[in-house]
């Protein structure tokens, strides 16, 4: 059986193969709910046969949404919404996953296509700093405010246990609050959130074990990190990232999800297939945890060859898949493995 196909055990949860889908924004929740397209969306890709389907960045709070379109997790009229579509998901053979966020200073934009109907809300980050020079500038966080944040993951945590997810991945990658902590480049606060390492890393770690702490201890815990701002050797870079993993590992997080860059306007990157992958290779080298690799995954003998190489134990695929939402069924008949497909679609197998 090609590697790809073989099933893959976190914790208590066993997935039957390792093709996940990443976590990508849809933009079409009213006021955090998910609705019909969701359930049709991410329900077509469990159809399609990935092993895991992460849904999209999920803000903790009403703030914390990058756009009025995101999707929310913090009241449990949001949560029935997730019940329904991960009952479909799971009968499907797949695992659901969900990505808790909040954007920071990246959060208040509007849906690019419709822009006329946005009203922006204020924004807070680690430092009074924008994003770029078309960003607006955040109110520097207070004590008071972090501590919100800490409750808030804590409080998705437990409407994720009665939504019946499977997986939580804590966004700490691409630029978003999480991430804005971790790096010199938007972090120059001087209490015990800025300066050192140690201290850029607390929020993070604070949130990584308030999640880990309520969420069951049979399920895992994923968290994708962006694992270079590609401004090194300023900025967040590898080594950090390391010993970030380490930290995180310590805690009980089971899995980093490696994607890169993000959080530097202007950041320069060497954007080409596998560009990624050797970041997921050395963060699991050095820490010996299981990582994801992501970006320009394409091809089945690509992705094969990725986890037989052992540079990662499993790879995530985003607009591949949103081309070809049956990208896992057809990449088995290209490596030869013989999968269940839905009873419905069996006349397509061969």
């Amino acid at each position: 059986m090609a590697k790809l196909f073989q099933p893959i055990k976190f914790r208590d949860l066993t997935l039957k193969n390792r093709v996940f889908m990443s976590p990508m924004c849809q933009y079409s929740a009213e006021n955090g709910l998910p609705n019909d397209w969701h359930l049709v969306h991410y329900g077509s890709h469990a159809i399609g046969g990935a092993g895991l389907i992460i849904i999209e960045a999920t803000a903790i709070t009403p703030e914390g949404r990058i756009s009025p379109g995101d999707l929310g997790l913090w009241n449990p009229e949001q949560m029935l919404e997730f019940k329904k579509i991960n009952a479909f998901i799971k009968s499907q053979g797949s695992a659901t996953g969900i990505q808790l966020a909040h954007a920071g200073r990246k959060a208040s934009t509007p849906v690019h296509w419709a822009q006329d109907k946005f009203t922006p809300w204020p924004i807070k980050g680690p430092s009074a700093i924008a994003f770029s020079e078309k960003s607006a500038v955040p109110i520097e966080m207070d004590l008071s405010d972090i501590q919100q944040i800490v409750d808030g993951f804590k409080t998705a945590t437990e409407l994720c246990i009665q939504s019946d997810f499977d997986v939580i991945e804590i966004h700490m990658a691409h630029g978003y609050l999480l991430h804005e902590f971790l790096s010199s480049h938007s972090n120059k606060r001087t209490d015990q959130y800025g300066g050192s390492l140690e201290n850029r890393m607390r929020l993070p770690l604070q949130v990584a074990k308030a999640v880990r702490d309520s969420w069951p201890q049979e399920k895992p815990v994923f968290v994708r990190i962006s694992a270079t701002d590609w401004i090194e050797p300023q900025g967040w870079t590898l080594k950090e990232s390391i010993q970030f993993t380490k930290e995180l590992k310590k805690i009980g997080i089971d899995f980093i999800d490696c994607s890169t860059g993000g959080n530097v306007s202007d950041a320069q990157i060497p954007v080409a297939p596998h560009y990624q992958v050797k970041f997921a290779q050395e963060i699991k080298k050095q820490t010996d945890i299981m990582t994801g690799a992501v970006g320009l995954i394409t091809e089945a003998e690509q992705a094969e060859s990725i986890l037989v190489s052992e540079q990662a134990d499993a790879v995530l695929m985003g607009r591949e898949l949103l081309r070809n939402p049956n990208w896992p069924l057809q990449a088995a008949h290209t490596l030869k493995a013989d999968i269940n497909w839905p009873i419905q679609y069996n006349r397509a197998k061969n």
